[in-house]
């Protein structure tokens, strides 16, 4: 599970993001960036944040640790912008946190190169989770330490949106020409094989299960938590097996 941390400084806005996340230091005296549950889609985000992050990493990729940050809507209160505090005042409890990275540079992929087996895993990945958000103009991914890590996945699993019509994306085809890492991306049979295996019933439930119940309630269709995690599972696992209509 998840740790829990209480948020116990706002630190700065960071206005690269359309959903203003905000850099926060909590009570572990680790320093996160904290995505809103008052923001954008609100938990949909959250919740496709938590799914990815742990299937990249059950996939060997990296990503950032995850917390969940208790915010008090007060510690907004000296930040001048209106806008950050109706944000913190729209989130008040349980919200996300990403570890900071110190440092860390934007990947630019004239500078970077990324060997292509690596290149390859990220973008049969971001095929699997229908990741729109991987492009040149915003590639998501950050060089720290001359290593690659991949961040910000609110904007995948679109088919929780619209449940009541997510069959028809099980197979949907993924538009790899605008993907950042696609010219790099020359191992696809290899990565194919090493990952297709690792994306197991058990796997999928255990990323799950970081999902807190209360970002799964009341969602239309479902009875209970634990009904919609299958649901994810399930479909998650009909996509890997229709594999062959959307990997790239």
């Amino acid at each position: 599970m998840l740790k829990t941390v209480t948020a116990t400084r706002y630190v700065t806005p960071l206005r690269e993001g359309g959903s203003l996340p905000g850099l926060m230091e909590a009570d572990d005296l680790g320093t996160y960036v904290v995505k809103y549950i008052g923001a954008g889609q609100g938990r949909k985000t959250l919740i496709a944040e938590i799914v990815c992050a742990g299937i990249a990493r059950g996939l060997g990729l990296p990503v950032p640790d995850l917390v969940l940050v208790e915010v008090d809507p007060l510690l907004g209160r000296s930040e001048p912008d209106e806008e950050v505090q109706d944000l913190l005042q729209a989130s008040a409890g349980l919200n996300l946190g990403m570890d900071f990275l110190p440092g860390s540079l934007g990947f630019d992929p004239l500078a970077h190169q990324i060997e292509p087996l690596l290149a390859s895993k990220v973008l049969w990945f971001d095929a699997f989770v229908g990741n729109v958000d991987r492009s040149w103009r915003n590639p998501n991914l950050l060089m720290w330490h001359r290593a690659l890590w991949l961040i910000d996945h609110g904007a995948t699993l679109v088919f929780h949106h619209a449940w009541a019509r997510s069959q028809s994306s099980v197979a949907k085809p993924y538009d790899v020409s605008g993907h950042v890492l696609s010219e790099m991306a020359s191992a696809r049979v290899e990565a194919d094989a090493l990952l297709r295996p690792l994306v197991t019933r058990a796997l999928l439930t255990e990323v799950l299960a970081d999902v807190p119940d209360l970002w799964l309630t009341d969602e239309e269709g479902f009875a209970s938590p634990t009904r919609l995690r299958e649901a994810y599972v399930d479909h998650l696992l009909a996509r890997l097996a229709a594999r062959e209509g959307w990997r790239p």
